[in-house]
């Protein structure tokens, strides 16, 4: 287009009948960045999102998943978990056909999601998430009723057999409150399980989010899970395979 001598743009204020100067466009530009500044601000501030602090998150390399279960068997000595339930479970599948055949692992656990629909169902509030991401369940509160095992979709949580209250993986925090990785993580035998803060760019476990292509379950629940896994079986759609 051409200017004038007053650097005015050629279109014109439908309302004001003047021309639209360059100083005015800069304007609408700048207001609009600031409103697609503050929508952001918005969605990070909506409940479950951790915006600053610690936020734990765990990845698991599965080219280093050799599905030994040693991370299953730490987890029941660690926690004193009953027989016939699981805080954590490896599955395992096999494909094609002999002699073109292939075994995947996928090991198992609470996703923390950062938009735990299980809080949100728990309708006395036992089941909550900590200011650093990790979801717990509050026994005390817990009447047993399921409601948070229904509201789940990664059948990560379990009813207690002996004590009837509701129980899941609680990333150790225990341990993590001392400065120790949780047990699943510290006995892994190929160190497939990396644990850490999330918000700490230093850390190994933001480092291999940012570098490596990362997949997690049902990512189109929106529930934001916080258990990241590299190089699962997605099959040609892409998502981790639903029967894994």
């Amino acid at each position: 287009m051409k200017k004038q001598k007053n650097d005015n743009i050629q279109v014109r204020d439908a309302r004001q009948k003047r021309p639209l100067r360059r100083r005015d466009v800069l304007r609408a530009g700048t207001m609009g960045a600031v409103a697609s500044c503050v929508a952001v601000g918005q969605a990070l501030a909506k409940p479950g999102v951790i915006k600053k602090g610690k936020r734990y998150a765990m990845v698991i390399d599965l080219r280093r998943c050799v599905g030994c279960h040693a991370c299953s068997v730490a987890c029941k000595s660690e926690n004193d978990v009953p027989l016939s339930v699981w805080r954590s479970w490896v599955k395992q599948v096999e494909r094609g056909q002999f002699p073109n055949t292939q075994r995947h692992f996928l090991p198992r656990l609470c996703n923390h999601c950062g938009h735990p629909a299980c809080v949100e169902a728990c309708p006395t509030k036992a089941s909550y998430q900590r200011a650093d991401g990790i979801v717990l369940v509050h026994k005390d509160r817990c009447i047993g009723c399921k409601i948070c095992m229904a509201a789940c979709p990664y059948n990560a949580r379990f009813l207690h057999p002996d004590e009837k209250i509701v129980d899941k993986c609680t990333f150790c925090e225990h341990r993590v409150d001392q400065g120790v990785v949780p047990s699943c993580v510290n006995t892994c035998q190929g160190s497939a399980r990396i644990f850490g803060d999330l918000n700490d760019p230093d850390s190994e476990v933001a480092r291999l989010v940012a570098r490596e292509s990362v997949q997690v379950l049902k990512a189109e629940l929106g529930t934001k899970p916080r258990v990241f896994y590299i190089a699962a079986d997605t099959g040609v759609s892409g998502r981790i395979r639903k029967e894994v």
